[in-house]
């Protein structure tokens, strides 16, 4: 799932204390020959709120056992995210679909500003201090999706020297 991102690290849920949050619950309708047959389709995102975080997708006939598979599907895709002082370590773009968001570090005591279903993934990574926006489409499933796509992008100032092969100085000084 995370293929495309080079610094993507793994995690497994074992040992982690995962709280899960609702991002979304949608009621789907298909049309039979017999009449409507209601579903319905859940998107939960559950992190540790230490720079652990995963999104999931749950489709059942019933809400509890849509939300149930959400969560174990979202444990499945635990992602470390790299955060700094309780926020991000720098701006970061991201997009999936037609939702975009921007991410930028914010002074400590600034809070989340953040919208919607970006906010329960900011939450979830466990940021105190950010300002973002979102723009382009509202579904809750591209945003969350776009969300993850800016935080999967961060860099470390370490794993930035480590990369170029330079001192950590260096990265700030040039």
């Amino acid at each position: 799932m995370y293929q495309k991102y080079k610094n993507a690290e793994l995690v497994k849920p074992s040992g982690l204390d995962l709280k899960d949050r609702l991002v979304g619950v949608q009621r789907v309708t298909k049309v039979t020959k017999g009449g409507r047959a209601f579903g319905f389709s859940a998107i939960v995102v559950v992190g540790d709120e230490n720079g652990v975080v995963g999104h999931g997708l749950g489709k059942s006939k019933d809400v509890a056992s849509a939300i149930a598979k959400a969560v174990e599907d979202a444990k499945k895709n635990l992602v470390r995210i790299p955060l700094f002082k309780g926020t991000v370590p720098h701006e970061q773009k991201g997009k999936f679909g037609g939702a975009r968001v921007n991410i930028l570090p914010a002074a400590p005591g600034t809070g989340v500003i953040a919208g919607g279903a970006m906010r329960h993934v900011l939450e979830a990574v466990g940021v105190h201090d950010v300002l973002s926006k979102s723009q382009g489409s509202s579904n809750p499933h591209n945003v969350v999706k776009a969300t993850f796509d800016a935080l999967l992008q961060l860099r470390d100032a370490n794993v930035v020297a480590r990369q170029r092969g330079i001192s950590l100085e260096k990265v700030f000084n040039g």
